[in-house]
């Protein structure tokens, strides 16, 4: 099992950074550092996400877990990865990706909705995969999915929120990607990083609670 895999399992949440300015992107990074949360997602359709991939990797090394998410090829993985991404993060499902990933030995997470989706991606060589979106298939789909496909391991993103969280992760999840319910767009624009520190803080501690 590969150490990010591990990580996953261990940590449990990954922080999405989609859609804020460039600008603050590390202090949103350290505000999720300091509620606790060490693996962070950028999206590569995020201003200026493979400098601040590269950023954030260079000031937090040892301490965050930096990944690219919204990975669509083989190019955008490419880049990624020469950025310095530890992890990739796909909506959807290329083996290419993947292949590239094994041999740059970088985990792929890619996008699956579909048992066939889901099988494909880890038989092509995915360390986990990605069900996706969530929100519009619901808890009991994964518990559902979890029953003949168990031996995979599945993190989910898409509509988790606070509430429900523990839902999925009772259903078999093995990790969830935390977008808007956690990185907030307002709040960044507000410049409130101790609200996003709380919110991190809030959300480890209902997964700790179980």
């Amino acid at each position: 099992m590969s150490d990010n895999l591990e990580r996953l399992k261990d940590k449990k949440i990954v922080a999405i950074i989609r859609g804020i300015a460039y600008e603050d992107g590390i202090q949103t990074a350290e505000a999720l550092l300091a509620g606790g949360v060490t693996l962070l997602e950028i999206t590569l359709n995020n201003d200026g996400a493979l400098k601040l991939i590269s950023e954030c990797k260079d000031q937090y090394a040892g301490k965050l877990c930096v990944g690219a998410g919204t990975v669509l090829n083989l190019d955008m993985a490419k880049e990624a990865v020469a950025a310095g991404a530890e992890y990739i993060v796909s909506p959807n499902l290329d083996e290419k990706v993947i292949d590239y990933g094994l041999s740059a030995g970088v985990d792929v997470w890619p996008g699956t909705m579909t048992p066939t989706e889901i099988v494909r991606a880890y038989e092509a060589g995915a360390s986990a995969v990605k069900v996706f979106p969530v929100g519009a298939l619901g808890v009991n789909y994964v518990k559902d999915i979890r029953g003949p496909l168990g031996h995979i391991p599945m993190m989910v993103t898409g509509g988790v929120n606070v509430d429900n969280i523990n839902d999925f992760f009772h259903a078999g999840a093995i990790a969830v990607g935390l977008g808007g319910n956690l990185v907030n767009k307002q709040l960044i624009k507000e410049k409130k990083y101790n609200d996003i520190t709380n919110l991190a803080k809030q959300f480890l501690s209902k997964v700790k609670g179980g």
